[in-house]
């Protein structure tokens, strides 16, 4: 099929996963409002056209972190991405670093973090939850460390995972999960050559090293409800505060009042963002929640956001609203399972495409150029 956006790469990817792994990646919890508002509401801001304003010497470079980017843009920690493509994270690194932008692994990723950060030819970002079992929390972050890791983005929103009603329907959870999971595979061949039999060994790769032994599909939804922890605040993360030296990100902001926080705790950015509308259905769109933190905190640390972003344009519209840079998620993971690294860095050439085409006709030669003064409006919604 012809490729030529985001939406095209979704397409892609749904022909190609199974369905268990096409789901879980494109649903959101609950009737899934807050993830369809997340594009939406984005669609919705209006940028002011300009003309006749010389942007021949246009860049769309900035710098994040003491790291100069050839977008303003990082791919997002991802779970299970070793399982949309062989060794997905590996090759989602790669993409990355061909492409000048970081590449945050999760947490919950297949390929554990020495593998990733090894094959990468540049420094990675590392994704942590705040977890009951703090020695796995330690041991991670020892292990990034030795790596050489930069930058830790910390996840605050998932004190519990949110209702996800599609998982149970495609076989992700639910009643014969696993039986169902093979007939899906054994239905799409080539994922299951390619990602089923090549891509071995399909476990959490970082909890794995740290339990000792492998821990499967199977117990993934287990061990993450078992052990994200209900009871986290700021005095959590104080001890990860002191002990890593390198930037530290909070992912998780939606209200000013937690953005004003994570500035007193010291954080070094901020990652506006409601999960990609997976946790808590019915909060704000990240478009909606990001003018107002933006005016709490701009300046006093980085503005990252994501949810919804979906091509250049909608890269200029947040940075236009406040945001010093997003995080793709769901688009690159869509350009993964359908193209492997050569999929991801397409859809980064055709992303920087569009923001060097949304700079053109708002009149912005250089990325600190994309301000309020380049909104003509925002939607009513939006007050």
């Amino acid at each position: 099929m012809i490729i030529s956006s985001a939406t095209d790469y979704r397409e892609a990817a749904r022909r190609r996963l199974p369905p268990f792994l096409f789901q879980y990646i494109d649903g959101g919890s609950y009737a899934e409002q807050t993830m369809r508002r997340n594009i939406s509401d984005l669609a919705d801001i209006a940028l002011r056209q300009r003309i006749l304003k010389n942007v021949s010497a246009l860049n769309t470079g900035t710098e994040l972190f003491g790291r100069k980017l050839n977008i303003p843009a990082a791919l997002a920690p991802v779970g299970l991405t070793g399982m949309y493509a062989r060794r997905g994270e590996v090759q989602a690194a790669r993409a990355a670093a061909r492409k000048g932008i970081p590449f945050t692994l999760s947490t919950v990723s297949v390929c554990p973090i020495e593998e990733v950060q090894g094959r990468s030819p540049v420094p990675i970002w590392f994704q942590l939850y705040v977890l009951k079992d703090r020695g796995f929390m330690k041991n991670a972050l020892e292990r990034a460390k030795a790596a050489g890791i930069t930058t830790l983005v910390f996840t605050v929103d998932m004190p519990t995972p949110g209702a996800r009603y599609r998982d149970a329907h495609s076989g992700m959870s639910g009643p014969n999960a696993a039986i169902r999971r093979y007939v899906q595979a054994m239905t799409h061949p080539i994922w299951a050559w390619d990602v089923g039999v090549r891509g071995r060994p399909h476990d959490l790769g970082n909890i794995s090293r740290y339990r000792g032994n492998p821990t499967k599909l199977e117990d993934y939804i287990g061990w993450l409800a078992n052990n994200f922890d209900p009871s986290i605040s700021w005095k959590d993360l104080e001890w990860i505060r002191d002990y890593w030296d390198g930037p530290m990100v909070i992912k998780g902001i939606l209200d000013p009042k937690d953005a004003k926080d994570a500035v007193r705790f010291g954080a070094d950015g901020i990652v506006v963002s409601n999960h990609g509308g997976r946790q808590l259905d019915g909060v704000l769109s990240s478009a909606r929640a990001l003018p107002p933190i933006a005016e709490a905190v701009k300046g006093e640390l980085k503005i990252l956001a994501d949810s919804g972003i979906r091509s250049g344009l909608d890269i200029a519209r947040m940075v236009a609203m406040g945001a010093d840079a997003v995080l793709l998620g769901r688009a690159f993971v869509y350009a993964l399972a359908a193209g492997g690294q050569k999929g991801v860095e397409n859809l980064l050439d055709i992303m920087e495409k569009e923001l060097r085409v949304a700079m053109t006709l708002t009149g912005a030669s250089a990325i600190s150029d994309l301000t309020s003064e380049s909104l003509a409006r925002l939607a009513p919604e939006f007050g």
